[in-house]
C-alpha cells in the first residue's frame, strides 16, 4: 500500500491461488481442448494420473479430472498469455480443438482483464480467457 490506497492485484496472484479444478464429462476430448489451448501459453502437461491432468509452466496450476454428470455454469478461468500471438494462437488452437468462439482475439475493457484478450469455451462450457496486458 503507498500513499494510503491499496493497488487492485488482479494480475497478482502468485502465493494466492495455489490450484484450478475443472470437472468435465469426457477426459479425452478436453485433453485434446486443453493441449491445443495451452501449448501456445508455454503450459505443458506435468501429471496424468489416469483420471485427472495436471498443467502449468513450471508446475501444475491447472487440473482437469473427469467426472459424470460434471456443470460448468458460471465458471470463467482467465490465464495469462506472454503477448499478442499467444493469445491468437491459443484461441485458434481452442477453437480448432472443439471449444467454441465466446469472443474473438482483441482489445478488451473486461474487469480483470488484459488489455488484449479472447475468451472461448471448452467443450463441457467452461469458458476460459487468454490475457496479456494491463500490468
Amino acid at each position: 500500500m503507498e500513499g494510503g490506497t491499496a493497488a487492485p492485484c488482479f494480475n497478482s496472484l502468485k502465493g494466492v491461488l495455489h490450484h484450478i479444478v475443472l470437472e468435465v464429462s469426457d477426459l479425452d476430448r478436453s485433453l485434446g481442448f486443453y493441449d491445443a489451448l495451452l501449448s501456445p501459453l508455454g503450459w505443458r502437461r506435468h501429471t496424468n494420473s489416469g483420471d485427472a491432468v495436471g498443467y502449468g509452466i513450471s508446475r501444475p496450476a491447472l487440473f482437469v479430472t473427469e467426472r459424470t454428470g460434471a456443470r460448468a455454469e458460471g465458471t470463467l478461468v482467465s490465464l495469462q498469455a506472454p503477448g499478442i500471438a499467444a493469445v491468437k494462437a491459443a484461441w485458434e488452437g481452442g477453437c480448432e480443438a472443439g471449444g467454441s468462439n465466446v469472443a474473438q482475439p482483441g482489445e478488451t475493457g473486461a474487469l480483470g482483464s488484459g488489455s488484449y484478450s479472447a475468451f472461448i469455451r471448452d467443450p463441457d462450457g467452461h469458458d476460459l480467457e487468454i490475457t496479456v496486458g494491463g500490468d
